[in-house]
């Protein structure tokens, strides 16, 4: 493992977790809809708060790839997951907002089962993603984006917890086409398959984020969303990219899912009546 990728990977954890109190703020003050609109995004876009967290995100997005170079996709999702302490932490501390001891709990709960999971993971994959590899991964965010399209137009109001699991997936979807595109450069990127992949993942997580913002909790959303984004990609990376869990950590595995996800559903008990961040 490289020196570099373990405090990249921290700090991305740092600016996803305060990009995302930004963003609650910026969400809370646009208007609500009772469906996902793809507007709210043009909306946000001219709020000050907001922008701060785009960049935090983007800044963020930077550093997973630094860390994805040297590290399991695995280590680096669990690592960056810790984003909901931070989060938590930075809305205790700065906006003054009480979160109950059940909440604490929680929290501390999901950062263990993904701690948990962390330490599972064993060797680096050399696979990288071959075309076909990358071509599976955009039909699957494409169907991603027919099934979220569904939901956000659907008669029935979602609740944030869902929303914010829709947007794990998606920003999922976006660590696995980084850990898989060959090349950065600009004319690699506009035919690589991985690389619309990485677009269309932000760019359900970004509407789908910011929409459960504006209806649920920022620690409940934050957590919905990390289950999705390090779950899926560090089964798919296990998989399909050669990477690794320590013999015999099965057992440890198994704990660690459950419990993240125990921790998760009660954080989402409390997430459906909004809370103003002040």
């Amino acid at each position: 493992m490289s020196a570099l990728g373990l405090p990249a990977a921290a700090l991305a954890a740092v600016c996803y977790g305060v990009a995302s109190v930004f963003q609650a703020r910026a969400a809370r003050s646009s208007a609500g809809s009772e469906h996902v609109d793809p507007r709210l995004l043009i909306r946000l876009a001219t709020q000050i708060p907001y922008l701060i967290g785009l960049l935090l995100d983007l800044s963020g997005f930077g550093l997973s790839v630094l860390a994805l170079r040297s590290l399991p996709l695995y280590v680096v999702q669990v690592i960056v997951a810790s984003n909901l302490a931070v989060t938590a932490l930075v809305v205790a501390a700065v906006y003054h907002a009480r979160l109950a001891r059940r909440e604490w709990i929680a929290v501390g709960t999901v950062c263990a089962g993904l701690a948990l999971l962390g330490v599972s993971a064993g060797k680096e994959g050399a696979q990288a993603g071959d075309i076909g590899m990358r071509s599976g991964l955009l039909a699957g965010t494409v169907v991603l984006g027919l099934m979220a399209a569904w939901l956000g137009h659907s008669s029935r109001k979602a609740p944030a917890a869902l929303l914010g699991a829709v947007s794990g997936l998606g920003f999922g979807a976006v660590a696995l086409a980084a850990r898989t595109i060959p090349s950065f450069t600009p004319l690699r990127l506009v035919t690589d398959p991985a690389a619309w992949a990485l677009a269309i993942g932000a760019a359900i997580g970004m509407l789908f984020f910011a929409t459960a913002l504006q209806r649920g909790r920022v620690t409940t959303v934050t957590a919905t969303m990390t289950v999705g984004e390090t779950v899926v990609p560090s089964a798919l990376g296990l998989a399909l990219l050669g990477d690794t869990i320590r013999h015999g950590s099965a057992p440890v595995i198994a704990i660690g899912f459950i419990v993240s996800l125990a921790g998760t559903l009660t954080l989402a008990r409390f997430g459906d009546v909004p809370e103003e961040i002040k």
